[in-house]
């Protein structure tokens, strides 16, 4: 099984139509089952294609380039977290080329406000996988040292979600370095696997590179995007792309591939 986290920084990027375009040639190009992305935005102001998607929402057009190059095969679960930059619905999203049999979105944060952009939605969906039922979340999480929204009941709220038989992986922007102890990623690991540790093949892991949104000082390399799972599983490899080495950067977080064997 082959999975894609990527913070995409919707519509705040130059080219971003360019970047949409080689996005989905990258997707149709490694076949990934499973893509979970991150600030996946569209303006308030724009019409209603179907449900709560808008005609300029990222992963729509995403999946309209995919069908372009012939790719018919991808569907997407979108739902909004808050208000982004006063002008755009941000949300999460999981694309998949796998049967979905259930998709939902919940809150972490105590804030349910749209207008408060501290507010963090989870988005989900069960697929079914050589006859397993796998559940995805497509994750986008607050800082460790947040007092308004604190990063451990975040972590909690998704081990109520993730306690059970079922094998669940949790992709996404975690907003805590791996690099640094005693923080949020060890307070995750605590819990969960992280793939890239568990992985035979791995890189350097570096996500993001310098001052980027919500980290307006840092100067430091980081692995803020992870891909973990409930259980331990069988990793063969997981790799950092969008990074300039292993593909064009599209946006201001680089993206995480992995394979799987699940059993």
């Amino acid at each position: 099984m082959k999975l894609l986290t990527l913070n995409c920084h919707s519509w705040q990027e130059e080219n971003q139509i360019e970047k949409i375009k080689y996005i989905a040639k990258t997707i149709n190009e490694k076949d990934y089952d499973v893509i979970a992305l991150q600030e996946v935005s569209q303006l308030i102001e724009k019409d209603k294609v179907y449900e709560n998607v808008k005609s300029d929402n990222f992963a729509l057009l995403l999946q309209n380039e995919l069908k372009s190059l012939g790719n018919n095969q991808y569907e997407f679960y979108w739902d909004v977290a808050h208000i982004g930059y006063d002008i755009y619905e941000e949300g999460l999203c999981l694309m998949t080329k796998l049967p979905i049999v259930n998709k939902e979105s919940f809150y972490i944060t105590n804030s349910i406000k749209l207008d408060f952009w501290k507010t963090r939605k989870i988005v989900g969906i069960d697929v079914i996988y050589k006859s397993k039922e796998i559940r995805f979340l497509s994750c986008h999480l607050g800082w460790w040292n947040d007092n308004e929204e604190p990063f451990k009941e975040q972590v909690k709220r998704l081990i109520n979600e993730t306690d059970n038989e079922k094998l669940v992986f949790l992709m996404g922007d975690f907003n805590n370095n791996a690099n640094i102890k005693s923080e949020g990623y060890e307070y995750l690991c605590n819990k969960f696997f992280d793939t890239y540790k568990l992985s035979k093949v791995k890189d350097e892991g570096i996500t993001v590179k310098g001052k980027i949104a919500g980290w307006d000082e840092n100067k430091l390399d980081l692995r803020l995007d992870l891909i973990l799972s409930n259980k331990k599983i069988d990793v063969e490899s997981s790799n950092v792309i969008f990074n300039g080495i292993n593909k064009k950067v599209v946006s201001d977080h680089y993206g995480v591939e992995v394979c799987i064997n699940v059993k």
